[in-house]
């Protein structure tokens, strides 16, 4: 292959920006995903339709690339760990392994010294029953689920009663922290102390899907700089190749808290495209392509708004837009309720 080819596995809205971003750096893109009607396929230069233990189709989509990433988290490991014995994956399937796993996760970010929520695994219905100092709390499987899928929020243990869980899979509970704020950090490691951190964004969620994002973020120096300086420590200890975003709590005492780490580009992220000089996205092709870092510079602030459902229709009848106003539709053939169709990123 003369030119270079990045696989990308997963056709959603955040594997067509990524596409966007190769695309500017001369890097064609092949697209591999279980959706026919994954939108990425609008903003790739190839497309293979397969699901994700298909030997056969895999194979095809490795023989087109040099490298490959992903786009969300819950691809099986097996499938990772298979393509990086031929063509290398970035991040390394181990990390994707790790944080497939809330409870693995957790341990993992403890053992750093790092702080997150109180939790504690639940394997059958009765390990409830001891554990109002949890309460309230948040029931979610360990595995799998994102906005709000396969998370069940329990005041007191009688609750449990009325909502139907299948206590077959695994679980974690975790205590709920009087939240101020959230906050979330993106960072793209190149190798070793060779990265770049975005300023964290802060975020606002609703029926725990994220709505609004903005920097700057309304938080003190102490927090802005703990969590740089954690989610530097938690990229250097997984040695991630490519962008990394770290969700955060803040409570009302202003202790940080860790929630999640997603092993890829991120919502929060999108108004980097317009904020910075080189985005979350382009970033993340230059890290798993192994090409340049740019120093990052910040344009100007900025606030992004989630458009869910039906909020895409009145953008997409050519509704005015201000010089500032940038409108993102991720041509998903069918709008559903509670499905992210686009967003706009206003400068500010």
């Amino acid at each position: 292959m003369s030119e270079k080819n990045l696989g990308i596995i997963g056709g959603g809205q955040l594997g067509s920006m990524l596409c966007t971003a190769a695309k500017k750096l001369n890097i064609k893109t092949t697209i591999y995903c279980d959706d026919i009607d994954a939108p990425a396929q609008n903003f790739c230069d190839d497309f293979i339709f397969g699901e994700y233990n298909n030997k056969e189709k895999i194979l095809e989509f490795i023989n087109k690339v040099n490298v490959v990433t992903y786009e969300f988290e819950n691809i099986p490991y097996e499938t990772l760990n298979e393509i990086n014995k031929i063509k290398p994956v970035l991040p390394k399937p181990s990390v994707n392994r790790l944080i497939q796993h809330r409870i693995a996760e957790k341990d993992f970010i403890n053992k750093l010294n790092i702080r997150t929520t109180r939790y504690v695994a639940i394997e059958k219905k009765s390990d409830m029953d001891t554990l109002e100092d949890f309460l309230p709390g948040i029931l979610k499987t360990t595995t799998l689920g994102y906005d709000g899928k396969g998370q069940y929020p329990i005041k007191k243990i009688e609750d449990i009663n009325s909502l139907n869980i299948d206590f077959s899979k695994g679980y974690i509970l975790e205590k709920l922290v009087k939240l101020k704020k959230e906050i979330s950090v993106i960072i793209t490691r190149f190798g070793n102390n060779n990265f770049d951190i975005y300023e964290p964004i802060e975020n606002i969620h609703q029926e725990q899907i994220l709505k609004y994002s903005k920097i700057p973020a309304e938080i003190s120096q102490k927090i802005l700089q703990q969590s740089k300086d954690w989610a530097t420590q938690i990229a250097e200890e997984l040695k991630y190749i490519g962008t990394l975003c770290v969700e955060f709590f803040i409570d009302r005492n202003e202790n940080l808290y860790v929630n999640e780490i997603a092993p890829r580009v991120h919502n929060s992220g999108h108004l980097s495209i317009n904020a910075y000089n080189v985005s979350q996205f382009e970033n993340h092709v230059r890290a798993v392509c192994s090409l340049e870092k740019i120093p990052l510079k910040k344009l100007s602030n900025a606030k992004m708004i989630n458009l869910i459902g039906n909020q895409i229709k009145p953008y997409r009848q050519n509704f005015k837009l201000n010089d500032n106003e940038f409108f993102f539709d991720y041509l998903k053939k069918e709008i559903k309720e509670k499905r992210k169709m686009g967003h706009i990123t206003t400068l500010i």
